[in-house]
């Protein structure tokens, strides 16, 4: 394990959230949508669902996709940004399942300022670890997507949405089966 275990899974949530805009595709363009993202990472809290609600999430892709590619100093001014916009307060909390965590905002907090402060502890984490280099985008010439690199070795190279390592590999071995033939 590289990082606390809510921040693993608060990195893995950041991925999904950019990743659910990434390369070209929107999977987040209704209600159902965020509610399956929302419940496929497990996010608890109050919700208005409308489309502003919706519109604020998507604008914190945004956000968060430009701090992953951004280095230290311009990630940690998005991380910082993002805390004071969402008056963040860390706190422990246990709920659903989990022991013991960081929370900086309230359950009832909406939904955008909850998803951003759970991202900047993250990725605030990262940068205190000086970890940044496990902050990727996928190597696939034809990919955008973001990935974060846990392995031991750090040789992570693409993401997880669809096929990209396997397409790489496909196309490296034809490469090189075309060059000894």
């Amino acid at each position: 394990m590289v990082f606390a275990p809510d921040t693993e899974v608060a990195l893995r949530s950041v991925v999904n959230l950019i990743n659910s805009g990434a390369n070209g595709r929107e999977d987040l363009e209704s209600q159902g949508d965020l509610d399956r993202f929302l419940a496929a990472e497990q996010f608890s809290g109050s919700r208005v669902r409308d489309e502003a609600e919706l519109a604020s999430v998507r604008r914190l892709r945004g956000e968060l996709a430009g701090a992953w590619v951004a280095g230290e100093d311009g990630a940690v001014e998005t991380i910082n940004r993002l805390l004071r916009d969402a008056n963040a307060l860390p706190q422990l909390v246990r709920h659903d399942g989990w022991d013991w965590h960081l929370h900086a905002t309230a359950p009832e907090a909406p939904l955008a300022d909850r998803i951003s402060t759970e991202a900047a502890m993250a990725l605030a984490d990262v940068v205190r670890s000086k970890e940044m280099d496990r902050l990727r985008v996928c190597e696939a010439e034809d990919c955008d997507a973001a990935v974060l690199d846990l392995s031991r070795n750090r040789s992570k190279r693409y993401c997880d949405t669809g096929n990209c390592a396997n397409r790489a590999h496909v196309a490296a071995y034809r490469a090189r089966q075309a060059a000894a033939g």
